[in-house]
């Protein structure tokens, strides 16, 4: 069925900081406004780069600030911070149901649990369907049991629809009978990329790509190095550091010193893609299940053998001795023995490589993005009808 108007998506983020799950926005409203299946338009509650980004794509992009302090709700915040930053988080929601009315949005997708808070008042406000881009897995081992089953009823009440990033972000919430669809976080694909080939055993170049922080395991990766039988002749880590994390660099750096491992530590690189092109292999490690993991697709198409930890989504993109390896997050033996298994085998790492680049098609942000215009239209014509025959329910009950 053709929607009988051009359905306009406002998407709502509460930072503007470049960040995986933000870019990885950047790239799908880029292709929605290139593919014009919907309109798009951005809000942020803070400046930041990605203001400049989205506008430089061509996105409507609004700042809409408030007194909210974002450092006020993370994971181990006391109580007092807590209720603060909540109370702050539905102020802010009622002064952007004005912007949102403004805008003459159709939908409002939130992109965060605390875009989720702001974005229920904000929709309510404005009379239209929210719908939440989950790119979290909302679990105990991240969030900890009580958030949890918070945030889980939270969007079970507030939220039209869902669209989560991978299969196993999916299975973490609560949708009852609400539509969801999976759409992976798609990466802009290059045909025409070039790069060398695999290079000798104790030639080889080995990279992992990701926030310097204990989740995503780089101490596991330096100790299965320090016990593999041939070491790569470099090793870079790219990342940053955030949230009280330098600790955690210090130790990494410590321990590669002690192993005496040739490691490269680059800080926040904003595109990694350099690293990736003349890289051999590309190691994921994160030790809890990554809610999708967009760096394992964006070392495939660059041409790395990959190794990859699960469970979550990286199983949903590997095929195990097809077009990478998959060793048990937090296992530093498996991980020693799939790196003995590729440095070691460079015709093998070929093979692998080869067939990753055609995975990674798969994996095209065009893809995701009608997967998203689809589900949008969808939602909006619904609410549209349900407008048109009563007004007074076209928000949701809570």
């Amino acid at each position: 069925m053709t929607p009988s108007r051009t359905t306009k998506a406002l998407f709502l983020a509460h930072t503007a900081a470049p960040s995986g799950a933000e870019l990885a926005t950047l790239r799908l409203l880029a292709a929605l406004r290139e593919s014009r299946l919907i309109d798009v338009a951005q809000i942020y509650t803070e400046d930041g780069p990605m203001v400049e980004r989205m506008r430089a794509r061509g996105v409507e992009t609004r700042v809409v600030r408030g007194a909210f302090d974002s450092r006020a709700m993370t994971i181990g915040s006391g109580p007092v911070r807590l209720v603060a930053g909540f109370i702050a988080l539905l102020r802010l929601g009622w002064a952007l149901g004005a912007t949102v009315r403004e805008l003459g949005a159709h939908v409002l997708i939130v992109e965060s649990t605390k875009a989720l808070v702001m974005g229920s008042v904000a929709a309510r406000r404005a009379g239209i369907p929210l719908v939440w881009q989950v790119h979290d897995r909302i679990s105990v081992d991240y969030f900890g049991r009580l958030p949890t089953v918070v945030i889980q009823l939270l969007g079970r009440f507030m939220a039209h629809g869902y669209i989560a990033n991978s299969r196993t972000t999916l299975r973490t919430l609560r949708i009852g009978r609400r539509p969801a669809v999976v759409a992976y976080p798609g990466v802009e694909l290059d045909a025409d990329l070039e790069r060398g080939a695999q290079r000798a055993p104790t030639e080889t170049v080995l990279v992992a790509v990701g926030r310097l922080t204990p989740w995503k395991g780089q101490d596991v990766l330096l100790r299965a190095i320090a016990a593999a039988k041939v070491q790569p002749r470099q090793v870079f880590l790219i990342g940053g550091t955030f949230f009280d994390e330098e600790r955690y660099h210090t130790e990494l750096a410590r321990l590669a010193q002690e192993f005496g491992l040739p490691v490269t530590f680059t800080g926040h690189v904003e595109d990694p893609g350099r690293y990736l092109r003349d890289a051999d292999i590309l190691v994921h490690s994160s030790v809890l299940p990554e809610p999708f993991g967009q760096v394992v697709v964006e070392g495939m198409h660059a041409g790395c053998a990959v190794i990859a930890s699960g469970p979550g989504g990286p199983t949903e993109i590997v095929e195990p001795g097809v077009n990478g390896l998959l060793v048990d997050g937090g296992d530093q033996r498996q991980l020693t023995t799939a790196l003995d298994t590729l440095i070691g085998d460079p015709a093998l790492r070929t093979r692998l490589a080869t067939a990753a680049r055609t995975r990674a098609w798969d994996f095209d942000i065009e893809t995701s993005a009608r997967t998203v215009a689809a589900l949008l239209n969808s939602i909006t014509q619904r609410n549209g009808a349900a407008g048109q025959q009563n007004p007074r329910e076209r928000t949701p009950h809570v």
